[in-house]
């Protein structure tokens, strides 16, 4: 499994940024989708997942309201919308696939990474 990420940019707060993420090799829909960023001088952290088949989303409580995570099976794309941007969020974003059912928030459960991409929003 191969994944892309793409979509960064710099905006300033307020306005909105779509990620997306390209699986290749397996089915996204066969997969746990996790979104996680990573600050300078910060830890890894989750953003958003969703389930196999993509029933079920989570959040963490700092985008949630915000961030929305979806997938396109045709398109075997799993996107983060994010809306309302706040300088807080200005991180490199990563996708990262899951192959176990259930969905977790620990990056340690992620088996696949793709290459991050940096979103930095100004103030």
């Amino acid at each position: 499994v191969q994944l892309q990420a793409s979509g960064g940019g710099s905006v300033q707060a307020g306005a909105s940024l779509r990620l997306s993420c390209v699986s290749s090799g397996r089915s996204v829909s066969s997969l746990v989708i996790g979104w996680f960023r990573q600050a300078p001088g910060k830890e890894r952290e989750f953003v958003a997942a969703a389930s196999r088949l993509g029933g079920a989303t989570y959040y963490a409580d700092s985008v949630k309201g915000r961030f929305t995570i979806s997938r396109d099976n045709d398109k075997n794309t799993v996107y983060l919308q994010m809306d309302h941007l706040k300088p807080e969020d200005t991180a490199v974003y990563y996708c990262a696939a899951s192959v176990i059912v259930s969905v977790q928030r620990d990056p340690k459960y992620y088996d696949y990474w793709g290459q991050g991409t940096l979103v930095t929003v100004s103030s």
